[in-house]
Formats: C-alpha cells, sequence, structure tokens
C-alpha cells in the first residue's frame, strides 16, 4: 500500500496540456491588441509632427509674411513599414522644423511659391506611411485655406480633407490603417 509520503511529485501529462492550452488562449487574445497598440503608436508620430509642422509654418509666416513649400521627406516611393531617414530638405530647413531620428512618415508641405494663382496665405502640410505593411499609404494633413479658399497639393502626396486647421485622416480611399 502506498502511503502519501512515498508518492512521487510532479505534474501529469493532462495538468501540463491544460497550462499549455490557458497560455496559447491569453497568447491568441493579447498579441493582437499588441499589435493593434503598435500601429496607433507608429501613427501617433504623423499627427505629432504635422502639428509640429504647423506651428514652425505659421512662425514663419509671422515673421516673414509667406509660408515655405517643402517636397517630401523621405521620398514617398521610399516609404516602408520600417522607420527611414529624414534628410531634411531645404524648405524644412528653412522653416527650422526636423524630425528627431529617423521617421515612418514622408512628410511634405506645399506653400507659397508653387502654385502662382495662390495667394500666399495658405499651405498644405501631410505625411504618409505605410506602418501596417499592406501597400496602402495611411495619410495624414493638415490644411490652412488661402484667402481665396484655394486648397494647395504637395506633389507625390495624394490626399484630400475637408476639415481645416485641424491634423485629420486623409480619405478612405487613401488607405487608412485598419486597426
Amino acid at each position: 500500500m502506498k502511503t502519501l509520503l512515498n508518492r512521487k511529485k510532479g505534474f501529469t501529462l493532462i495538468e501540463l496540456m491544460i497550462v499549455v492550452a490557458i497560455i496559447g488562449i491569453l497568447a491568441a487574445i493579447a498579441i493582437p491588441n499588441f499589435l493593434r497598440f503598435q500601429l496607433k503608436a507608429k501613427s501617433s508620430e504623423g499627427k505629432t509632427n504635422l502639428a509640429a509642422i504647423r506651428t514652425a509654418e505659421q512662425s514663419y509666416y509671422s515673421e516673414f509674411g509667406s509660408y515655405v513649400s517643402a517636397d517630401p521627406d523621405p521620398a514617398v516611393a521610399s516609404v516602408t513599414s520600417s522607420k527611414q531617414t529624414f534628410n531634411g530638405t531645404t524648405g524644412f530647413g528653412t522653416i527650422g522644423w526636423s524630425p528627431e531620428g529617423t521617421v515612418y512618415f514622408s512628410y511634405g508641405v506645399d506653400g507659397d511659391g508653387t502654385n502662382a494663382a495662390l495667394d500666399h496665405t495658405g499651405f498644405t502640410a501631410t505625411a504618409m506611411a505605410d506602418i501596417d505593411a499592406d501597400t496602402t499609404l495611411q495619410g495624414w494633413m493638415y490644411l490652412k485655406a488661402d484667402t481665396g479658399g484655394a486648397k494647395n497639393v504637395v506633389a507625390g502626396h495624394a490626399c484630400a480633407s475637408v476639415v481645416e486647421d485641424q491634423v485629420v485622416p486623409c480619405a478612405a480611399a487613401h488607405g487608412q490603417s485598419v486597426f
């Protein structure tokens, strides 16, 4: 007769399988939520930097009376789901704006001088990225229409918005990431 003191200690195979199944269920719930959180965090870079570009453009306008254009940087063709080096094109250097480190988004500004029909009192800043690696760009935009109501368009950044003076997502057709 076996006594409790002579019994071997350890877990049975069924107990171990139950623990593995529970861990698998928890992982199946947690991993998609973690990935969604990562995409939202990456997306916030674009919104934050557009707000900073808006502030820099408005400061420049206050001092010099015009807005500055800046070609998309990094180039839209090189945008991937990984971070890219921001080169600091002339326009961004003129307004004194540069992001820290590498970026997920390509930033561009269309201000004065690129369209002679505009009255030099408005600009459009856009941020485009493929943060979810689905080959469809996600876009954010800040629009300050000129006094005539004209809206500038950043070359290579296909983005349309109807909201002015706010950082807003581009049209759904231009690839809102699915979070």
